[in-house]
């Protein structure tokens, strides 16, 4: 090794890599829509073109690992008493890498967020982090001054990177995914927080683990903002019947009580994600902001139009009046999106349950018919089973179709 390493081959090599950066920064600017169209190319092929979004994922991979053999490599030399590579060259590559990471992920996270609730905050961070990467004067202030928050950075870098290829590569739930993302974030975060034990007494080192709990604790606490970056509801519906044979709401109904005393509510959901993902999600129905019931329901990948599930509600409290709320949540506890109505005993201030299928979040934009292949019909799509729940607290039936 040392006979390789030599301060002369180091010194070509460090020499080559100025040049390469020379030439190829002022071309850098086409990096972070080459790695945007990468993600939203790889979250709309995934469930058809499966090999195509892992192969995607794998070559972020692989470019994390250069980078990590990169620091390792400058270790070693500088233990050597040679010079590592130029803050300059580590530096752009990181940058790199980071703006790879970011910029794929982002569509993921656009995509996938409820934007009217607390998951807003998480996305705009993901979007102030891609812009802070792509400004330079305000990207290497951050790697040259402030250490600590370079680590952080680069921490939710990998959190970011994990959340978005587990699901794909390896069909991890996304709850699992989360699980194990905010684990190994919070180890990568971990010389944000070293200098805190410079003196290395018991005391200090019993503060930094607990911090490292606290941190952990803190993110799983906060999972309910964190979009499940590779599942998203894309249409919902409430109505007073069900079509079970084909899977579709039907009829009109105002919602008083006396109506839902009589026929119940459906609430309908088709959730989209990766070919051969299957996930637990929970319809939570909330009155006056008091959860009631939890329907579970079991889906799987794979289908353009999404994996359509239901519940069915019976038993309503003897006074159902006010704001009701259903959340559609994972079996992790991130939210994948909500529906809300109003039960009154006037009909011009209740809401009315019309069967109509509404599209959620950005699949109002109908994205996917850009992608070639897409335009065939619902019938001709991929088979599916369907979820029929009759949530009342008596009982829950799923039945596979």
């Amino acid at each position: 090794m040392g006979a390789f390493l030599t301060p002369t081959r180091m010194a070509k090599w460090q020499s080559l890599a100025e040049r390469i950066v020379l030439r190829v920064k002022p071309w850098a600017f086409l990096w972070p829509p080459i790695a945007f169209a990468a993600g939203l190319g790889s979250f709309f092929l995934v469930d058809r073109q499966q090999w195509l979004g892992a192969a995607l994922a794998l070559g972020l991979l692989l470019a994390w690992g250069l980078m990590l053999s990169e620091s390792l490599l400058s270790r070693v030399l500088r233990k050597r008493g040679q010079e590592g590579l130029p803050r300059m060259v580590t530096t752009f590559i990181a940058q790199m890498i980071h703006q790879e990471t970011l910029f794929f992920t982002l569509p993921f996270i656009l995509i996938t967020t409820v934007w009217n609730s607390g998951q807003l905050i998480f996305a705009l961070l993901v979007l102030a982090m891609a812009i802070l990467s792509i400004v330079d004067p305000l990207y290497y202030k951050l790697a040259g001054r402030s250490r600590s928050l370079y680590f952080l950075f680069h921490a939710l870098c990998v959190f970011l990177v994990l959340l978005v290829i587990l699901p794909i590569m390896v069909h991890l739930t996304t709850g699992e995914s989360l699980a194990l993302a905010l684990g190994l974030t919070v180890l990568i975060a971990l010389p944000s927080f070293w200098h805190l034990v410079k003196a290395r007494t018991l005391t200090r080192l019993c503060l930094f683990l607990l911090l490292l709990v606290s941190l952990a604790l803190a993110g799983w606490v906060a999972r309910v903002w964190v979009p499940p970056a590779t599942l998203w509801m894309t249409g919902s519906a409430l109505s007073p019947e069900f079509d079970t044979a084909n899977r579709t709401p039907l009829g009109e109904m105002t919602l008083t009580p006396e109506a839902l005393a009589s026929r119940g509510l459906y609430v309908y959901t088709a959730i989209r994600a990766p070919r051969g993902l299957s996930e637990t999600v929970h319809h939570v129905w909330h009155h006056n902001s008091q959860e009631l019931d939890t329907v579970e329901l079991d889906i799987s990948g794979g289908r353009e139009q999404g994996y359509r599930a239901w519940s069915h509600k019976n038993n309503f409290p003897q006074d159902p009046t006010g704001n009701w709320r259903v959340d559609i949540m994972t079996a992790g506890g991130q939210r994948l999106g909500l529906i809300r109505f109003v039960v009154a005993a006037d009909s011009n201030e209740a809401s009315v349950a019309d069967g109509r299928i509404r599209a959620s979040g950005m699949s109002r934009l109908h994205l996917g018919r850009f992608v070639a292949g897409r335009g065939e019909s619902e019938e001709d799509s991929e088979s599916e089973e369907g979820v029929e729940s009759d949530e009342s607290v008596e009982n829950v039936s799923n039945e596979a179709r």
